[in-house]
């Protein structure tokens, strides 16, 4: 097993402010926006953008939860181990809201089809976005392409990539690992 680094923590940094430079260039004073960071790993990424646009372009009105789309998915009770659910933090209503979902690595787009169906319990939105760290684009399975790319990964299926947060796991690093 082989691991190469394709994002280090200054370039993670640079690219969160390209994000949210991104972001703010197409929804102004986000006040008829909300974030939306998909369980698990979605999470971390949709705090640290946050952070970014309250501390660093003084966005004041950030509207931020998290979504588990455990219970959403399709291959849910299909694995050997059964999915450990996390915990919605949805306290708003998205009825008639722009809803940029937040995950860290667009694979097969499953997860952001799942998570485009659990939305559903917190209102009708009237426009979904997707911003994603790492895009596999190579690696569709269904037709979800993201809106907002932090890099794009030409990875082939037997290499996976793992995002790494200082928050959770002690740095922050991308690393491409071929198995």
């Amino acid at each position: 097993m082989s691991q190469k680094v394709l994002l280090s923590a200054k370039e993670i940094n640079i690219i969160l402010h390209r994000l949210a430079c991104q972001l703010i260039e197409n929804h102004l004073d986000f006040s008829n926006t909300v974030l939306v960071g998909v369980q698990p790993r979605g999470i971390f990424l949709a705090d640290r953008l946050a952070k970014v646009l309250r501390e660093e372009y003084g966005i004041e009105n950030i509207v931020l939860g998290y979504l588990d789309i455990t219970f959403y998915r399709d291959d849910f009770r299909r694995g050997e181990k059964p999915l450990e659910a996390n915990k919605t933090n949805i306290n708003f209503i998205v009825e008639d809201k722009k809803v940029v979902f937040i995950d860290d690595v667009l694979y097969t787009g499953r997860s952001i089809r799942a998570a485009l169906t659990a939305i559903q319990s917190f209102g009708r939105p009237s426009e979904i976005e997707l911003l994603t760290l790492i895009d596999r684009r190579f690696s569709r399975h269904l037709p979800i392409q993201p809106d907002y790319r932090g890099r794009q990964v030409d990875a082939i299926n037997n290499e996976k990539v793992k995002v790494m947060w200082e928050e959770n796991d002690g740095e922050d690093i991308v690393y491409l690992i071929n198995k």
